[in-house]
């Protein structure tokens, strides 16, 4: 099975769970006046009484969604305006529509051909959301300039998938997934070069398991995680006293479990690392404030790895509303913090009652698949009875490269 085949299996078996566990989206008070809305956050939290569970906590257990499609960052063309007028959003609505929806064929044969998978009949979309972007500081949107040393390694990282790539039709049609290559037909010399950093975005080779993408071999990129524009992500919270849990139920089947200490001890030594980081949680107020930190260098975040630190804030703001903000901090990467704010909405506990557990079980039976087509095709080429699969894409996501009118 093809890697861009694995990855169709499982993001439509993901899509037709969301269709059928997303309802309609209701316009909130957020959609109907941003101004207004904007104002209840958790610094000026809403009138309503805070909801408490029997023991006395503030109570934020419950399924939840973010029901709309915010861009993480702003587009430059928005400029210093927050909200969208609900004007835009009607036409920006229409607009992704009309992308998703198209049926595009071209050269029949060719490899974007064949990796056209999806229209609008495996896919559904979430309407624009108020914000123009779901960073809200700095001012602007946007991510925080990198720092030098952070832009030399994503430069060389670019650049070595880059060259994996140079004999390929990706480059020789000048694909957007080729920006800032050139097409070359001689295999690239850095073929079998071991990558500087641990593998976690997909590479045009399978010479080792490590070669694939985290969601390729059923791993996931972790927190901090915001969803998609085709179904979103779920969030489950279950409380104990003296405990909490989240589920994520995300992208591809990758469905996982973090779990809050609330007993007031100290992270864990920086010796230890794990994949979701080290999460201690404690109230302020009616707000949950978790610190996480002790990331693996294994996981990664827009180049961020062991030494991203979150600090989030869970505040419930309504009967069926919660409000996320997450400061995202990493000085070897950003140069400085930057904050993201969701506003996730409640789902039915009773529609929702029977709840199959996400697996991303053709990663985990394909990849050996992926590995042993990859020996055959090394073998039929030193035959002389196929191509050199290095001028094959094995790599790039046709799928949805066409921009998106919110980026």
């Amino acid at each position: 099975m093809g890697t861009r085949v694995l990855k169709s299996i499982g993001a439509v078996a993901v899509i037709m769970l969301a269709v059928a566990l997303l309802k309609p989206a209701q316009v909130t008070v957020a959609q109907q006046a941003p101004a207004v809305a904007a104002k209840a956050t958790a610094s000026n939290p809403p009138s309503t009484p805070a909801l408490k569970t029997p023991w006395g906590e503030p109570d934020l257990q419950g399924i939840w969604m973010d029901e709309s499609d915010t861009p993480l960052q702003r587009s430059p063309k928005y400029a210093n305006q927050e909200f969208f007028t609900e004007v835009q959003r009607a036409e920006l609505d229409k607009e992704r529509a009309a992308l998703l929806g198209r049926d595009k064929r071209v050269e029949r044969g060719t490899e974007l051909d064949v990796a056209g998978a999806y229209n609008s009949v495996f896919m559904s979309m979430k309407r624009t959301g108020a914000r123009t972007s779901l960073i809200v500081d700095p001012p602007d949107g946007r991510i925080p300039p990198r720092t030098p040393e952070a832009q030399k390694i994503a430069a060389a990282d670019r650049d070595f998938r880059l060259a994996l790539l140079q004999s390929t039709e990706t480059c020789k049609n000048k694909s957007v997934a080729c920006t800032g290559g050139k097409y070359d037909p001689t295999p690239s010399s850095r073929r079998s070069e071991i990558p500087a950093r641990y593998n976690t975005g997909r590479m045009n080779r399978h010479d080792a398991p490590e070669d694939g993408a985290l969601g390729d071999r059923c791993l996931t990129g972790g927190l901090p995680e915001f969803g998609t524009a085709y179904g979103g992500s779920f969030r489950r919270i279950v409380q104990t006293p003296g405990g909490i849990s989240m589920f994520y139920d995300v992208g591809q089947g990758q469905g996982w479990q973090r779990n809050i200490v609330m007993n007031g001890a100290p992270h864990l030594p920086p010796s230890i690392r794990q994949w979701y980081g080290d999460s201690r949680g404690h109230w302020e107020g009616n707000t949950l404030v978790i610190d996480v930190t002790n990331f693996s260098p294994k996981t990664d975040y827009l180049g961020s790895r062991e030494d991203l630190h979150l600090v989030e804030r869970w505040t419930r703001t309504g009967p069926a509303t919660l409000e996320y903000a997450v400061t995202i901090e990493d000085p070897s990467v950003w140069t400085r913090p930057w904050t993201v704010k969701q506003e996730f909405t409640k789902q039915s506990e009773q529609e929702n009652k029977i709840y199959y557990e996400p697996r991303c079980v053709e990663g985990n039976y394909a990849l050996p698949s992926l590995m042993l087509s990859a020996r055959m095709a090394d073998r039929a080429f030193a035959q002389g009875k196929g191509p050199d699969p290095a001028t094959s894409d094995n790599a790039t996501d046709f799928v949805g490269v066409e921009d998106d009118p919110l980026q």
